[in-house]
């Protein structure tokens, strides 16, 4: 062998030569290093932000198979997944039938229970671990099932007070408002013809500004679309420093942002007051879990463990262990799994096209709509009322808790340092948890 041959081998194990024969991978190092840029420096929600853009590098390394395959990219025991057509029982312990579009027929490993044939992780793990990688495994195990959302959103219930919007229920219905995002997107998406009714439900869920009901709720609908949609949501989420102030400042006059809450509390105080707080904050998620279980049965395994999380932190010192592991160590294990693994979705064949820049479009419509929807109701609200609201408190409907909120605060104290509206906009950005889950939940029930 000479040393031309020995050079070439080397360069060809590098990752060089397939940089320069497809150059797209450098966008995809540029997203990488952005989001990096904005978790690291700009302190925009680095504990998403920095696992995501890491996931994204791996992902984008070639050769170095860190990459989530969607299902239709798979070729596993000699079945392409995207060709089964049909499936049956078959003979074998936890396999299936299934036949293909040319007729044959073959036996794929499974879940007994589901018969779902379509994706990956109804293999066995060590298959997927061994033919795959470690991130496809993660992915599919964790992420595809639908394991994480719902462990996220109990360390989010855990971390929840509810304090702040039973003292102020009226302005809950904030967070009900700022759902117009949604279903407007929804109806534009589909009303376009570029997106089915179920692709759109997943699309338009990027305007409540919850990661995991996001990712949730795409599974369920149209888990071909859980990258993009992923990116686009945290992406959002970590943006709502700079979303937020532009929608406020094109929605809203100076004159409505000086509306003082405290001193409006003051001329027109609430009649309804809570003498047993803390009685009233351990009903309240037994009440809501219960309600929205007959209501919305959908929407109860995200809603059910977020309240579930914040019942163990409301009882107190008996249950402080588990309340403690759900919003410390568990939560944060599952933040690492989903940040790397929603990043090693974002592979140069999924992230670019027209597709997914339509996503990316309509998710910065969805989050802004939603935003601009609750600012106009409490606008309309201070129309008949002598008690005024901020606008800005409309503008936290969103699900980012608590960093709508400090966004909004910190607008309204740059023009009034003695005008803190802090508690009031946590009213309406807890009650957007809800509104954005139960949302959901609505979308899976008429769409799946």
């Amino acid at each position: 062998m000479d040393f031309s041959t020995i050079f070439e081998k080397l360069y060809e194990m590098t990752a060089f030569s397939n940089i320069a024969a497809e150059p797209s991978f450098l966008i995809m190092y540029a997203l990488g290093f952005l989001f990096l840029y904005l978790g690291i420096a700009k302190h925009y929600e680095p504990l998403l932000l920095i696992p995501i853009a890491m996931g994204i590098l791996l992902a984008n390394f070639p050769g170095g198979e860190m990459g989530v395959f969607g299902a239709t990219d798979l070729l596993i025991n000699g079945v392409n997944y995207h060709n089964v057509i049909t499936l049956d029982n078959g003979n074998l312990a936890n396999s299936f039938l299934a036949t293909l579009k040319d007729g044959s027929q073959a036996y794929i490993y499974g879940d007994p229970i589901t018969k779902v044939p379509f994706d990956v992780y109804h293999c066995s793990l060590p298959q997927i671990a061994h033919d795959l990688g470690l991130m496809n495994m993660i992915y599919y195990w964790l992420i595809k099932t639908g394991f994480i959302p719902p462990v996220i959103f109990m360390g989010v219930g855990a971390m929840t007070d509810f304090g702040p919007m039973l003292r102020n229920l009226k302005l809950a219905i904030f967070g009900a408002a700022a759902q117009v995002g949604i279903f407007s997107v929804i109806l534009v998406a589909v009303g376009s013809g570029e997106f089915t009714p179920q692709e759109a439900g997943a699309l338009g869920i990027i305007g409540g500004a919850d990661g995991p009901t996001a990712i949730y709720t795409t599974i369920k609908l149209a888990p071909h679309l859980l990258g993009p949609i992923a990116i686009a949501a945290y992406s959002y989420m970590a943006l709502v420093p700079v979303i937020i102030p532009m929608v406020v400042k094109l929605c809203c006059t100076k004159k409505e942002l000086e509306i003082n809450m405290k001193e409006q509390d003051k001329l027109y105080p609430n009649k309804l007051q809570i003498k047993n707080l803390r009685a009233a904050k351990i009903i309240f998620p037994i009440f809501v879990t219960v309600l929205v279980a007959i209501i919305v049965p959908s929407a109860v395994s995200l809603i059910g463990m977020l309240m579930f999380g914040n019942l163990i932190k409301e009882i107190g010192a008996d249950t402080s262990r588990i309340a403690d592991t759900a919003s410390n160590a568990l939560m944060n294990i599952a933040t690492i799994f989903l940040g790397l693994s929603v990043g090693a979705t974002m592979t140069v064949q999924s992230f670019l096209n027209w597709q997914t820049i339509g996503i990316v479009a309509g998710g910065f419509c969805a989050f802004a709509v939603s935003i601009a929807g609750g600012i106009f109701l409490v606008k309309l609200f201070n129309l008949f009322t002598k008690k005024k609201i901020n606008p800005l408190v409309g503008a936290c409907g969103l699900s980012a808790v608590p960093m709508a909120s400090r966004v909004a605060n910190d607008i309204a104290t740059k023009i009034n340092p003695k005008n803190n509206i802090l508690n009031y906009c946590m009213s309406a950005n807890i009650s957007g948890v809800i509104g954005s889950a139960v949302a959901a939940g609505v979308l899976i029930a008429f769409l799946r």
